[in-house]
């Protein structure tokens, strides 16, 4: 079984989208420090994940979500499970 998974930085409020067969232990390495790209970010929480069959789906799922229709999605569930406070201008998409 693999996993498209979408972390949470805590810290700095970035996203990170990944896929792994072992859904844990990579959580736990992203806090642990042991990832070039996510040690700034420590602590990570788990936004969504999805499971897969093989490693292509899962691979091909993180690569939608790195897409803006991708991200446009991500952006949605995060709304949707924590809404957040925006600081005004903020936000690039809304209208000017």
């Amino acid at each position: 079984m693999f996993f498209c998974y979408v972390l949470l930085s805590q810290k700095t409020g970035h996203r990170y989208v990944g896929s792994c067969e072992n859904l844990d232990e990579r959580i736990r390495r992203h806090n642990a420090g042991d990832s070039k790209a996510t040690k700034h970010g420590v602590p990570w929480v788990l936004l969504h994940s999805e499971t897969f069959g093989t490693r292509s789906a899962a691979a091909q799922r993180e690569r939608y979500y790195k897409t803006g229709r991708g991200r446009d999605e991500l952006h949605k569930k995060a709304a949707e499970r924590s809404p957040r406070r925006q600081v005004g201008g903020s936000n690039p998409l809304a209208p000017t």
